[in-house]
């Protein structure tokens, strides 16, 4: 008889609820063992969640960090007196302490522009075919006449066209076409379409172009008039301290060492100042800033290991995390310091509360970045200094082998072991229900054997003493 069967029948002889019975003994059986499942459960999901958010604040505090000390808000920032001739960049990781320059822009770099005759069939106009020959160098241009031409060392470029690209416009695009650096676009007016051929800037980049048969409409070169140079291929000429040097574009690297220097208008006789200014305000936002973040981390962190109330009090990844924030105002921030300029967080006037919380002398800030602006800004410094030490404690605190990875892989063991103890309990509780059952089901039939047998002699004797009366 199926185990279903014999609940439904189980008490019909006995008159007992032994369904109720079987069940009541079944849970007390594990009751006790399924209470502590229940409660190493409950517990690894809150350490299990509690690493998850100690890793994930620290993670994101370096990282933040990390972002704002690379993007160069915290360092010494070029500066120029008039951004209208020339823009001054600061490049990575350069350090631009005491640069002081004057700096006169005598000629912007140019690259050559001509423009062909205009054809008054506009840019499907059909030129011819034949091979076009593109050939730099630099050139001698007055009026719109190119009078002297030397070719430079590379190989001249042959552009092949077709019955498929003789238009204008497919010229233009043949010409694109080759990636050379040189420009061509169609110019359309009331006249007609012209080809117009942009090359880059520099006065190495002049070019000719002579074409075979009808493309010979299009060539340029020396002392060909059919078409017209509007623009001279030529460097920037620029003054440094007097000091007069050539640059073939208008974007300036090297000449100033960590600087990116950026043409914007010529002025000849206009010096322009080149200076630097120390991001002191951006610094003390930024000390601000990375204390009330802290404080936030470190709370979280020692709430974790209180030792009566924090679910990971005896995890000692979580213990060496509060351990290593707790020593950061104290580490040394920039390796080979002299002991007489700050290199740590408490040189900068940034203390350690009794509870472990830090708090800015801001007196103290405000002295060490008016005398020691360079020496601070070593601090701040990308991919060093405090970021770097920063990053440290959320690689270890990362670690799967003794970090806060490495715990919250022992807790998912830990709960997959439990899920297994869960199933098996569960097995046993479903066996040892149906043994029950099974038991209960053979007693109440003996019961109701008996009672039948029981009702029998009752009667009997019911009867025996009617006759002896």
């Amino acid at each position: 008889m199926a185990v279903e069967s014999i609940a439904k029948t189980l008490g019909t002889g006995s008159g007992i609820d032994t369904t109720a019975l079987v069940e009541s003994l079944v849970e007390n059986a594990f009751a006790n063992k399924n209470h502590l499942i229940e409660t190493q459960s409950d517990t690894l999901t809150t350490q299990i969640s509690t690493v998850s958010t100690l890793k994930s604040n620290i993670s994101d505090f370096a990282s933040a960090l990390a972002s704002l000390t690379s993007s160069g808000s915290l360092a010494t920032q070029p500066t120029s007196s008039n951004t209208g001739i020339l823009t001054v960049t600061r490049l990575p990781g350069a350090d631009l302490a005491g640069l002081n320059a004057t700096m006169e822009v005598r000629q912007l770099a140019q690259g050559q522009v001509t423009s062909s005759p205009a054809f008054s069939g506009g840019s499907s106009t059909v030129i011819g075919t034949g091979k076009l020959t593109l050939t730099f160098g630099t050139a001698t241009v007055a009026d719109g006449v190119m009078s002297d031409f030397t070719a430079g060392p590379a190989t001249p470029i042959t552009i092949d066209i077709t019955s498929s690209n003789n238009t204008l416009k497919g010229i233009a695009d043949a010409i694109n076409a080759k990636k050379t650096g040189l420009t061509a676009s169609i110019l359309s007016d009331s006249n007609g379409a012209r080809l117009v051929l942009k090359s880059a800037t520099g006065a190495s980049q002049a070019f000719t172009l002579s074409g075979t048969g009808d493309l010979a409409q299009l060539d340029v070169g020396k002392n060909i008039t059919s078409s017209t140079i509007n623009s001279t291929a030529q460097d920037a000429l620029v003054a440094l301290d007097g000091v007069e040097a050539k640059y073939p574009t208008n974007s300036i690297s090297g000449m100033i060492s960590g600087a990116r220097i950026d043409l914007v208008a010529a002025s000849v006789g206009t010096k322009v100042s080149i200076g630097a200014s120390s991001p002191t305000t951006s610094i003390s936002d930024a000390v601000t800033n990375f204390v009330a973040t802290y404080n936030e981390v470190f709370k979280a962190a020692q709430a974790a290991i209180d030792p009566i109330t924090g679910p990971l009090r005896s995890d000692p990844a979580a213990k060496d995390l509060v351990r290593q924030l707790k020593s950061l105002t104290l580490t040394e921030l920039v390796p080979g310091a002299s002991t007489d300029v700050p290199s740590k967080l408490a040189d900068i006037g940034v203390k350690t509360n009794r509870d472990g919380t830090l708090g800015i002398d801001t007196s103290r800030l405000a002295s060490v970045l008016a005398t020691y602006p360079n020496d601070v800004e070593k601090i701040f410094a990308g991919s060093a200094g405090l970021s770097k030490a920063l990053s440290t404690i959320a690689t270890n605190a990362a670690s799967t082998k003794v970090g806060l990875g490495a715990s919250a892989d022992k807790y998912t063991k830990a709960q997959t072991k439990l899920e297994e103890q869960k199933d098996k309990v569960l097995t046993d509780t479903e066996a040892l229900r149906a043994r029950m059952t099974q038991q209960f089901a053979a007693m109440d039939s003996k019961v109701a054997a008996y009672k039948s047998t029981q009702s029998f002699l009752t009667q009997q004797i019911a009867a025996w003493n009617a006759q002896g009366n």
